[in-house]
């Protein structure tokens, strides 16, 4: 129950009624002249409820809902605004306020909207319960889907976990290859001994060989010390070898050698160590075009290819990214201090619809963006990368068919806009003549024309 307010007023005699009738109702009331008052006050007092007026001295209430909101105070912020300053209250809904009153109000109303809160924020945390209910029914250690294809993905992780033999992930850039070996990881045996990532083409080939297997005090130049490679840091856990199609071919003989034989020789030393390691690798190249170009050695390939996984891409499993969504934002309100409740129609679509060349990469870093950027609660399709918007863009797509008749693309784009005009004027056919710059009989023409009778 939502039983704690703070009144935030500078007029005493509101402060007064609010206090006295809120209290016979239940409520436990505490009130505050001004924003920085009250700023002193919500530490100790913790109020559910902040009902604050949009003009007052000092602080005002839009400077206190920024200021609420840079700190993540999950208060309900109901303002309360005087007829001339509506558009100031409306702002503040727009910058997160639930809810305001007009003032002179009766305390009936001020009632009325605290109960209207108290019912908004039982659904939300329903709503709340049973998204994490769907999270959880739908996550797989770190990842999150509930498309088949994953389905079937995570029970055949679940069924190798325990055993050594190697892994080899497939799947295009963004995918989440990391996320899928750190699974079989933590659902081994060797979970509580170190999961060691390297991306192999991200290393200088020359610095590659003395990362994986270390090197002795002298080896080369710079080789002020003994060092152990990642082999022997990992051993006794797993070794995920990131983008391993990036592997010069020498380093590919000297891999194939320790999966063969469990040993490694640091750089410059004449023994060789025993390393006990799960191999996990990973690529977005296709290593049989690779073996049959020459670039990657078959022996290796056949070495590592024991059990493959490949991952989809985020275009042939849809029914995953509102699962991911919503993570994304509520993980990103949590990281950066903002208040997104969710998506508009127009964007949710855009982002369903879209390729997602990039995959979950892409959607996490478009809907970080779209967030930062966002000067509301609800993320807009302005809010979203133009390359979103364009690649569905009718008019957009209709100059790239490669129809190069004048006429005929004429046509097509004025019926797209005839048709956004009415859907923007709700089908006001006189209205949507004057966006068009156009007149009405010339419109209903056009109308005909196109056989427009689905608005």
């Amino acid at each position: 129950m939502m039983r704690r307010v703070l009144v935030v007023d500078d007029e005493e005699n509101i402060t007064l009624v609010l206090r006295t009738y809120l209290k016979k109702h239940g409520y436990d009331v505490e009130v505050a002249g001004d924003g920085e008052v009250a700023l002193r006050m919500i530490d100790s007092f913790g109020p559910d409820v902040i009902l604050t007026d949009v003009r007052m001295p000092q602080m005002g209430g839009l400077d206190l809902l920024a200021t609420l909101r840079a700190k993540q105070n999950t208060a309900t912020v109901i303002v309360m605004s005087a007829y001339g300053n509506i558009d100031l209250a409306l702002e503040a809904i727009k910058s997160g306020a639930y809810d305001y009153i007009s003032k002179p109000f009766k305390p009936e109303e001020v009632l009325l909207a605290l109960r209207k809160a108290e019912e908004r924020e039982t659904l939300k945390r329903e709503n709340r319960v049973l998204r994490e209910q769907v999270r959880q029914d739908h996550k797989f250690e770190s990842i999150l889907a509930k498309s088949s294809v994953m389905d079937e993905l995570f029970r055949t992780i679940a069924k190798i976990a325990e055993f050594k033999t190697t892994v080899l992930i497939t799947g295009e850039s963004g995918v989440g290859k990391e996320l899928v070996a750190r699974a079989i990881h933590a659902r081994s045996v060797r979970k509580q001994a170190p999961f060691i990532a390297i991306n192999c083409g991200a290393i200088p080939e020359n610095l590659l060989e003395s990362e994986l297997f270390g090197h002795r005090k002298g080896a080369f130049t710079d080789a002020t010390t003994d060092r152990r490679g990642l082999f022997e840091e990992a051993s006794g856990g797993t070794l995920f070898l990131d983008e391993m199609g990036e592997l010069p071919l020498a380093l590919q003989v000297k891999l194939l050698r320790v999966l063969q034989d469990e040993t490694i020789r640091r750089l410059g030393d004449s023994r060789d160590v025993r390393v006990d390691v799960r191999i996990i690798a990973a690529t977005h190249r296709d290593l049989v075009a690779e073996t049959k170009a020459g670039r990657f050695r078959e022996d290796l390939f056949y070495r590592i290819n024991v059990l493959p996984l490949h991952i989809p891409p985020l275009r042939e499993r849809r029914e995953d990214i509102p699962l991911l969504l919503e993570h994304f934002i509520e993980r990103n309100n949590a990281r950066l201090g903002t208040s997104t409740r969710g998506l508009s129609p127009d964007a949710r679509k855009l982002l369903l619809e879209y390729p997602w060349p990039g995959n979950v990469r892409e959607l996490e870093n478009t809907i970080e963006r779209a967030m930062v950027l966002s000067e509301g609660d609800m993320l807009q399709a302005t809010d979203l990368p133009e390359r979103l918007r364009q690649a569905f863009d009718p008019v957009q797509m209709q100059l790239q068919t490669g129809e190069l008749s004048i006429k005929k693309t004429t046509a097509a784009i004025e019926e797209i806009l005839i048709r956004r005009a009415l859907q923007k004027t709700s089908g006001n056919r006189t209205r949507a003549a004057e966006v068009l710059e156009i007149s009405h009989r010339a419109l209903l023409y056009k109308i005909k024309d196109y056989n427009i009778t689905d608005l």
